[in-house]
């Protein structure tokens, strides 16, 4: 690789750095007006080779009993079992992006995640991954619906064959084999995209930008909504779920873990209470049953 080619890699990348810093600004600062009484608190760290982050954590705010906005830019060794998962020889990888995961405190609220990322290896190889997708306790069809309609748009002004091929990637990606469920009712999800730096870049940044549109119309709808003690275990148990998947099968977490990441910072995305009942099965006709018959029947909601 010329020294030119890499002095402009290096100039985008800074580019991408700088665009994934500013969306973590702006949806942390939504976030707080949303919730109207507790604040983020920012935990600055370093990464052990080179590089480091910003995770930002809200607690037991009204409305958000647990918010996580991380923002990461870290060089690190590849080990050999994560190289030979991305078929390529050990090297250092350069790795940036934001991810978050938010668990309200009412279960009438959806938790949601977000992830746009940008990874380059030492070799010049780069690509663009992320998605995001809702995980509601109680299903509301007209929510779906609205979160996979601006999903829909951001993709159709880029590429009208992105939301059919990411929506099907997010069904299958997000799915838990062990309990033969989805985690929750989708959204989009794709990795790999390398064609055209500058165009890719564009759709990773309106799917950032998205995130605000698509998410905060349901918690204004429904953060006013009551719900019982018997609903609020319900969600307790659902994030159970949601814990299973992001240990046993979340790339990200994996890869932070591996890469020798701050743990704490990894780990922002699970809930602060959770609930394992032993062999739970709503009733007959329940709007827990309901959902459960969205979550292992993908649907198409658009």
């Amino acid at each position: 690789m010329s020294y030119a080619t890499t002095n402009m890699l290096i100039i985008f990348r800074n580019e991408i750095q700088s665009y994934f810093q500013q969306l973590q600004n702006t949806i942390c600062k939504k976030l707080e007006e949303v919730d109207c009484k507790e604040k983020f608190i920012e935990d600055e760290w370093k990464h052990n080779e080179n590089g480091g982050g910003k995770t930002r954590v809200l607690q037991n705010g009204k409305v958000f009993e647990k918010a996580g906005v991380n923002f990461s830019a870290i060089i690190s060794s590849l080990s050999e079992s994560l190289a030979k998962k991305l078929n390529v020889v050990p090297q250092k990888i350069f790795a940036t992006g934001v991810s978050l995961v938010i668990h309200p405190y009412s279960p009438m609220i959806p938790t949601t995640h977000l992830n746009v990322r940008f990874l380059q290896l030492e070799n010049g190889e780069s690509w663009f991954g992320g998605g995001m997708d809702l995980t509601p306790y109680y299903l509301y069809e007209d929510d779906a619906k609205h979160f996979h309609s601006v999903l829909k748009n951001v993709c159709d002004k880029h590429d009208a064959s992105y939301y059919p091929r990411f929506k099907k990637w997010c069904d299958e990606y997000f799915f838990i084999k062990h309990r033969n469920e989805a985690r929750g009712i989708g959204g989009i999800f794709f990795d790999y995209l390398k064609d055209d730096f500058e165009k890719t870049f564009a759709f990773v940044q309106d799917v950032g930008n998205s995130f605000i549109e698509a998410y905060i119309p349901i918690v204004q709808k429904r953060k006013t909504e009551s719900f019982s003690e018997q609903e609020k275990e319900w969600q307790l148990i659902r994030r159970g779920r949601y814990v299973e998947f992001n240990l046993v099968y979340d790339r990200g977490t994996l890869f932070g873990l591996e890469t020798q990441g701050r743990t704490e910072s990894i780990l922002m995305s699970l809930p602060p209470e959770v609930r394992w009942k032993y062999d739970f099965t709503p009733k007959e006709n329940s709007r827990e049953e309901k959902l459960l018959d969205v979550l292992q029947t993908p649907r198409e909601w658009i």
